[in-house]
């Protein structure tokens, strides 16, 4: 008991210490630019320690159970041998971890209530659902296309610059044809996508597989997944608005 009271003790001490610039910026600019007391006080010293508690377990959360099984099953999909289990495991990851993103559901709502108020689709909940659904399936199944070119990458030894660079003549291409108000959409979806859930275990997965295939090496090729799942969606965006 006393062992996981340390452990819980430390976590929380760099939970605050991960937190700290954050609060000191925000209370410098308020007391010294601003120059007036925080509005509700109480609340938000409240919402701060939930913060500092969320933070906390959420890293222990990765530290126990997404990492690991992130790389337990990379492991075993590689060792099994098959490829087509691979590269499907690697999208069904990235669309499941995608379309489950709060991030991602947040942007999409705000982007269909936007899109209402320019008139772009009718303003009935109906609609507005159907194009925040719409965005959400068009961005997991982006970024279910980038984990299979990256888990691909990394079987073949293919150098992720060159593919990076590639993905992003591509979207500066798109932006010109595209619509206007798709684009701005689109090169925030590419953010929005590697948040909470997908960054853990789409990393896990890339370590995972460069450290069980021989001749791989987890640090040069173990990385860049991450990269992909934040490219392929501004692609993927931008074809949906010039599609739909």
């Amino acid at each position: 008991m006393s062992s996981f009271l340390l452990r819980f003790l430390g976590l929380i001490r760099d939970a605050v210490r991960d937190l700290l610039p954050i609060v000191l910026v925000i209370g410098f600019f308020q007391v010294a630019v601003i120059q007036q007391p925080f509005p509700n006080l109480v609340e938000t010293a409240i919402g701060l320690i939930m913060v500092i508690l969320g933070l906390a377990l959420f890293v222990q959360g990765l530290e126990q159970g997404l990492f690991p099984i992130g790389e337990t099953m990379a492991n075993a999909f590689a060792r099994k041998g098959s490829l087509s289990a691979l590269l499907a495991f690697a999208f069904c990851l990235g669309f499941g971890t995608t379309a489950a993103e709060p991030a991602l559901i947040a942007v999409a709502g705000e982007a269909a209530d936007v899109a209402a108020m320019a008139k772009v689709i009718d303003a009935d909940d109906a609609s507005r659902d159907a194009y925040a659904m719409g965005l959400r399936i068009t961005v997991a199944l982006s970024v279910g296309a980038a984990l299979v070119l990256g888990v691909f990458r990394i079987l073949k030894g293919w150098p992720v610059h060159v593919l990076i660079i590639g993905g992003y003549i591509v979207v500066v291409v798109l932006t010109f044809f595209a619509p206007p108000e798709i684009i701005g959409i689109a090169y925030d979806s590419g953010g929005v996508t590697t948040s909470t859930i997908t960054v853990p275990l789409v990393t896990a997965l890339g370590v995972g597989l460069a450290s069980v295939i021989k001749g791989r090496n987890p640090m040069v090729d173990g990385f860049g997944l991450i990269a992909f799942a934040s490219l392929t969606p501004m692609i993927f965006v931008m074809f949906y608005g010039m599609l739909f």
